[in-house]
């Protein structure tokens, strides 16, 4: 009474498979295509410089660590440095946890 009846139509034959496919698949492929060069390739680069900063850690370097800590590297160890935030106060991170790298005479 109050709905009426559905009928349904017989689906349109394919035309041109393999074109119709491929324009298909266009959209996606240029969408990663965007990601790559916005997204991926930028933080791929930021890891490499990041880890040639770390390796490149010298005894007596001030550093910023992620927790926001200003200090002097006092020791170097292979995956932990202790880093003088005060006179007499060393502090163990580790080595990864270096941010950023500052100019000789910034801590005093």
């Amino acid at each position: 009474m109050f709905i009426s009846d559905a009928f349904a139509q017989a689906a349109p034959a394919a035309q041109g498979g393999t074109e119709s496919t491929l324009l298909s698949l266009l959209p996606l492929v240029l969408m990663f295509v965007v990601l790559y060069f916005i997204m991926i390739r930028p933080q791929m680069k930021r890891q490499k410089e990041h880890k040639a900063m770390v390796e490149a850690l010298a005894k007596g370097d001030e550093v910023v660590t992620a927790g926001g800590l200003l200090g002097k590297i006092a020791k170097l160890g292979d995956t932990y440095l202790h880093v003088e935030v005060a006179n007499g106060v060393e502090i163990q991170i580790q080595r990864s946890a270096v941010v950023q790298v500052l100019p000789k005479g910034t801590i005093k």
